[in-house]
């Protein structure tokens, strides 16, 4: 009979035992489920320029709103952060316009998309030899980006002031020196990586420079040669992987730049002279 009760009284506790286990495991797993729902911890990718200041000092301060921490990886060409972003390596970025995004994601088989169009600083040309594009000499040296969709914008602005003419009948978001009509001038043009394009001005006459990179170089628009008015496709987009587009961090992303804060931090800071996207108005 003892042994009975004691055999009782070992399952009693045992129960009990596997009972607190149990329940301790639960509320363990429980918290882990609750730290990976509610991690809003995010990476976007920028490239040097604006882009990573407006990231820090606009887009983050709409996020932290609604949950997020924010941090932000700088890359040091227009290729990684593309890839970077399809292989979960961050995010989210910002630092190219939908023409770019459309190409690239294409050739490389990348699946992402564009979120929402942010202010943009324009291309500009500048020179440390002229001041005028009407003193450019016969001959001279052009850098211009090296990259497809910047190539056929800087050619694009080239034509609009007068340098070039441009095939007919051609599509001008996809033009290469060989769409090149006419060139009276001779301009002997230098295709360069766009991050590089600031630092060749010494060594050529005229240097086309995309927006983030004449920023992060802190090139003087006023003493710009040219600069380009800036179609919609031109303009920078916040871009995510495909399959978080219509996900909580797609809305959030495009809510938080269609924000009152992110359109005030633009408006009184750094930005305000960027052109604004359609929707902004």
């Amino acid at each position: 009979m003892k042994i009975l009760k004691k055999l009782a009284a070992l399952v009693i506790i045992g129960t009990i035992g596997a009972s607190l286990v149990a329940c301790g495991s639960s509320k363990e797993s429980a918290k882990t489920d609750s730290k990976e729902v509610g991690n809003k911890n995010i990476v976007i990718g920028v490239c040097p320029g604006p882009y990573g200041d407006m990231v820090k000092e606009a887009l983050a301060p709409a996020l932290k709103a609604k949950g997020y921490t924010v941090s932000t990886k700088e890359f040091s060409d227009y290729i990684q952060p593309d890839k970077a972003l399809d292989n979960k390596e961050i995010d989210a970025n910002l630092f190219q316009h939908t023409e770019y995004l459309k190409k690239f994601s294409s050739d490389n088989n990348l699946k992402i998309s564009p979120v929402i169009v942010v202010p943009t600083l324009s291309m500009g040309v500048f020179s440390n030899t002229i001041k005028s594009l009407d003193q450019l000499k016969d001959g001279a040296k052009i850098a211009i980006p090296n990259d497809a969709s910047n190539l056929a914008r800087a050619l694009k602005l080239l034509k609009e002031n007068g340098i070039i003419k441009l095939k007919e009948n051609i599509d001008e978001t996809k033009a290469t020196e060989k769409d090149v009509a006419e060139n009276p001038k001779n301009i002997k043009f230098t295709p360069i990586e766009g991050a590089q394009l600031a630092r060749s001005i010494d060594s050529v006459d005229l240097a086309v420079v995309p927006g983030n990179f004449a920023f992060a170089s802190k090139l003087d628009y006023s003493k710009a040669v040219a600069v380009e008015k800036l179609a919609e496709n031109y303009k920078n987009v916040v871009a995510v992987r495909t399959e978080d587009l219509d996900k909580d961090l797609g809305k959030d992303l495009k809510e938080a730049v269609q924000s009152k804060e992110f359109k005030d931090a633009i408006e009184n800071g750094k930005f305000k002279e960027f052109s604004k996207p359609d929707w902004w108005k």
